[in-house]
Formats: structure tokens, C-alpha cells, sequence
């Protein structure tokens, strides 16, 4: 992830100052602004910009249209100095609602206009809806992409669309179009769309593609199953089926078997475990393993992880062995005591066990 400085720097913004005074526009505040950066985070950036181009440019809409369209014939206009100007058409333009729409998605191709649009999403979903959806027919796409990914319900880093988080049918139309789109860069944004929709609406994101996998292109598959992958690693069985993999599978499980019953922070966790098809046909199987980590209070959390997919023909048998790193990260604190291994295998438990978890001085939890 790059920092701040390296996004929104005062390099940039002193380009994007240069920029808009060749609009014939005056551009102290923006001047301003590209030394007063220092220490700040790039949302922070991003506001003192924004509010610093709100100044430079003209309160009138039009006249603030026309020099954003002027600075687009400049090729140096591009980059992440464009996050605070999709930023300023949002604030100056939401009594402007079409018009301000058509100019964000003049300025997608130069960066993204993802997060500037959630805000008319979030003033008029109908209505933005109705300028955002012909955007799946454009040549460019980029703007195919900016209407998958800015009506995501959950875009990472931006204002959600509670609308859309409780019922996503209204966005559903541009998945529908866009799903088979020409682009990967396209259609991984409607991937993450139905992933988004998944953690919400379970049932509607299964519904869905199924509905896409009854008229696939040769990249359906891959759409769905990263459209899936929450409902994959939940072991939902409808999701799991959708993709070919049986819940009645008829197979045998050994395992999860631990090498080692006690385990330090700092080592790993080494297991295996075997499956054999006991069929009489081809089956499709996708392990995760799901570790139940001790809490506080004493109680477990689990946490999925995924493993690997294999097809395992008739009286063959799958063995593997894994190992799971037990270190400290910033994004789990560890308490000691007695750890639980599962294996899910095609969305249904097959088998536990557990293992203890020692600190490195036994002082406590990490």
C-alpha cells in the first residue's frame, strides 16, 4: 500500500496547481495547499485540496464544469491529483446532479471516480442509478468499471451505500451487463461487486450466479468464483454446489491430524490430513481449515483459511500436509490455551483437533 506522500504529494499538487491556472483560473489556495501537507493522512490530503480547489475555482457550476473539461485536454491532468478534484465536483455539484455525474465520468479514465459518485448514490439512489447505468454500454472501460465499483454496497476506504446494503436489486442491472464485459479490469470490479453483496444478501449473490452461470462466457466462471469467495470460505453449501462441489460427496477424511499437541508463539502449526474418494466417479473437493482461536474471556473465534481445491478420481486418495505460521500480526492478539483445528471440506465439517497454544514467557497474550 503506498503512503500518503507517494499518492497525494506536494510534487502533485503543485502540478495539479500548474493545471488549472493553464484553465485560466487562479490557483493560490491550491498553491497553498501543496505546502501545508506535511504530517497528514491521505484522507486529510484529500479534504485540504478538495476544499482548496472550491476556492480557486468558480461557485457557478457551469463555469466550474468548463475549466474541470479544459484541464482534461492537459495530459499532465492524471493521477492521484485527481482524487480531491472528482472530490470538489461532488461538493459543488450535487445541485447540479446530471451534469456533475457525466463530468466524474470524464475524469474516471485519469484515476477513479469510485468515491465521488457514492455521494449522489447516497443523495438520490434513483436518480443517480438513472445517469449511472448506460455507463455499462460506454467505450471505455474505465466508465464501465466506475458503475460496478462506485455503487459497490461496501467499497473498502470510502462511504458505504446503506441503500444498496440493505436491498442491492437496484445495482443488479449493471452486474448483469457488465459481468461478461471484454475487460478483466472490468469484470474483477463485478466480482467484487457480488462479493460485496454476498456478505449481506447470501441468497441473492448465489441467485445471481447461477443466473450468470446459465449464460457463461469463458470467464464466467472465474467472476463467480471470486464473486463467491465469502460464501466459499463460510462454507455455504449453495455457493459450494454452485461451483461443483457436492456436500454428499462420498468420500473418507483422515485427519486433521497436528504434529505437535503444544505449540510456542512464533512456530507453526504442522498438520495433515487425507482424503479418499470412495465414489465412482470424479469429485471435486475444496478444503479450507478453520482455526478456532481462544479469546480473552476463554471462549473461541474462528477464522477461515483457505487451503486448496483438487479433483480426486475414484479409490484415489489426496494427502496433505500444511503449515500454519503462529507469529504476531497486527491484526490478531493471541491468548494462550487450548487452540481447535477443524477441516470443512465441500462446506461440511470433517473432523478436529485440538491444540495448545503456549506464550513465549507465559506472560500473557500477544
Amino acid at each position: 500500500m503506498p503512503t500518503a506522500d507517494e499518492m497525494l504529494s506536494s510534487d502533485a499538487v503543485k502540478q495539479l496547481s500548474e493545471c488549472l491556472r493553464d484553465t485560466g483560473s487562479r490557483a493560490e489556495a491550491v498553491d497553498s495547499a501543496s505546502v501545508a501537507l506535511s504530517g497528514k493522512t491521505f484522507s486529510e490530503r484529500v479534504a485540504l485540496v478538495r476544499d482548496a480547489i472550491l476556492v480557486d475555482l468558480p461557485a457557478d457550476f457551469l463555469r466550474f464544469k468548463t475549466a474541470i473539461e479544459t484541464a482534461l485536454t492537459d495530459p499532465a491532468f492524471n493521477g492521484w491529483m485527481i482524487m480531491p478534484v472528482t472530490e470538489a465536483v461532488a461538493a459543488r455539484g450535487l445541485q447540479e446532479f446530471e451534469p456533475a455525474l457525466k463530468l466524474l465520468a470524464q475524469l474516471t479514465p485519469r484515476l477513479t471516480a469510485e468515491t465521488a459518485i457514492r455521494h449522489f448514490l447516497n443523495a438520490d439512489l434513483n436518480r443517480a442509478l438513472d445517469v449511472i447505468v448506460p455507463w455499462t454500454e460506454n467505450n471505455d472501460p474505465h466508465v464501465r468499471r466506475l458503475a460496478s465499483e462506485g455503487t459497490r454496497p461496501r467499497l473498502p476506504w470510502a462511504a458505504r451505500i446503506p441503500a444498496l446494503m440493505a436491498d442491492p436489486s437496484p445495482a443488479l442491472p449493471i452486474l448483469d451487463a457488465l459481468y461478461r464485459d471484454s475487460s478483466e479490469y472490468v469484470r474483477r470490479s463485478v466480482a467484487n461487486h457480488l462479493n460485496d453483496i454476498s456478505k449481506d444478501h447470501p441468497q441473492v449473490a448465489v441467485k445471481t450466479a447461477a443466473r450468470w452461470l446459465a449464460e457463461p462466457d469463458g470467464n464466467t466462471l472465474k467472476t463467480v468464483r471470486h464473486g463467491l469467495r465469502s460464501r466459499i470460505k463460510a462454507g455455504d453449501l449453495g455457493a459450494l454446489a454452485l461451483l461443483g462441489y457436492s456436500s454428499d460427496v462420498e468420500i473418507d477424511v483422515s485427519g486433521p491430524v497436528v504434529d505437535e499437541d503444544v505449540i510456542h508463539l512464533g512456530e507453526a502449526l504442522k498438520f495433515s490430513f487425507a482424503i479418499t474418494n470412495r465414489g465412482k466417479s470424479d469429485a471435486p473437493i475444496a478444503v479450507d481449515y478453520i482455526i478456532h482461536h481462544v479469546k480473552a474471556n476463554g471462549s473461541r473465534s474462528p477464522k477461515v483459511f483457505k487451503l486448496s481445491s483438487r479433483t480426486v478420481a475414484p479409490g484415489d486418495t489426496w494427502s496433505v500436509r500444511r503449515r500454519h505460521p503462529i507469529r504476531p500480526i497486527s491484526t490478531r492478539r493471541y491468548y494462550p490455551g487450548a487452540h481447535l483445528l477443524e477441516l470443512q471440506v465441500n462446506g461440511i465439517s470433517r473432523g478436529s483437533q485440538e491444540f495448545t497454544l503456549v506464550m513465549r514467557d507465559d506472560s500473557g497474550p500477544v
